[in-house]
């Protein structure tokens, strides 16, 4: 019994060494930014982000940014409708899609100031800003730290205040220590993919490239831009940030949503001037599972703007 509990501990440690040097080796790694849907666009201080432009170029702009764990694709099924009527700009957020992944900037705020560079290097001087989930909380952040280049702010399936969502077991065990890294080591395309159901209605067929945008994430801009993003949200609620903001803006939610919790949406009722529209049918996603209903609402929500 003893050589069995002496065999067991050596297990055990040998276990917790390869976790140790694992998660050492996983939360160091950077990647450089590669474009593959649009261009590199490299901000002062030398960060690079990925930005595709559709539409005319002379038409007033609108911004898309998608959400956690997500790259410029999710926008995709919403793009030609906008695109008509609009230079429509989509950005991969840094750590995600083709972006630079450095070891650190990841907070909202610091998000916030990289989109900002980025419109402004493509002379963007005003734009309506429409952000998915996380990249709604980001949306916000541009207009906090330039006011003067967001004309409204569109947020979508993004809850207001800490508490108003719930992640998949998957997803939690992506922040824990040790854990999280080996997981991301290990983790089949299979479980990965099953990882996303929570951000689509129950039984919508979602798109197999959702596993490669994850794959294309370090660790750290994966762990980093989740903790970022409920940092932000718990230093000050979003509706009380859109309150201060006073800009128009739109809020959009899916009806079936998995993510954020029934009736999530009735927190931003008491920002000034708001307007809020339920999506019937969508989950998390609506620009992707709905994207003809979402399309009408943000091109209502622009030409209003426009006069």
């Amino acid at each position: 019994m003893r050589r069995l509990a002496k065999v067991l501990v050596g297990l055990v440690i040998v276990v917790v060494v390869a976790l140790a040097v694992n998660a050492y080796l996983t939360t160091r790694e950077t990647k450089s930014a590669r474009a593959d849907l649009g261009s590199l666009v490299t901000v002062p201080g030398g960060i690079s982000l990925q930005a595709r432009e559709d539409g005319s170029p002379d038409a007033p702009p609108i911004v898309l940014l998608h959400g956690f764990d997500a790259s410029l694709r999710w926008w995709q099924p919403s793009v030609p409708a906008l695109a008509r009527s609009h230079r429509v700009i989509r950005i991969d957020l840094l750590g995600h899609g083709g972006s630079a992944k450095p070891r650190g900037g990841y907070s909202m705020p610091e998000q916030g100031r990289l989109v900002a560079a980025v419109l402004r290097t493509l002379g963007i001087r005003r734009a309506v800003v429409a952000g998915h989930s996380m990249g709604a909380a980001v949306a916000i952040s541009v207009a906090e730290s330039d006011p003067s280049l967001v004309s409204g702010l569109v947020v979508v399936d993004e809850p207001a205040r800490p508490g108003q969502d719930t992640l998949s077991l998957t997803a939690k065990l992506g922040f824990y220590p040790l854990i999280g890294p080996a997981l991301r080591r290990l983790a089949t395309d299979s479980v990965l993919y099953d990882g996303f159901k929570p951000g689509f209605a129950p039984g919508f067929r979602y798109p197999r490239w959702v596993v490669q945008d994850n794959r294309r994430m370090t660790y750290t801009s994966y762990e980093s831009s989740g903790k970022g993003e409920g940092a932000y949200v718990k230093a000050e609620w979003l509706d009380r940030r859109l309150a201060g903001l006073r800009k128009p803006i739109l809020v959009l939610f899916g009806t079936r949503d998995q993510i954020a919790r029934p009736g999530a949406w009735r927190a931003y009722r008491g920002v000034p001037g708001v307007r809020i529209r339920l999506i019937g049918g969508a989950g998390h996603s609506p620009m992707y599972e709905k994207p003809a209903t979402t399309t009408r609402a943000i091109l209502a929500f622009a030409w209003h703007l426009q006069g």
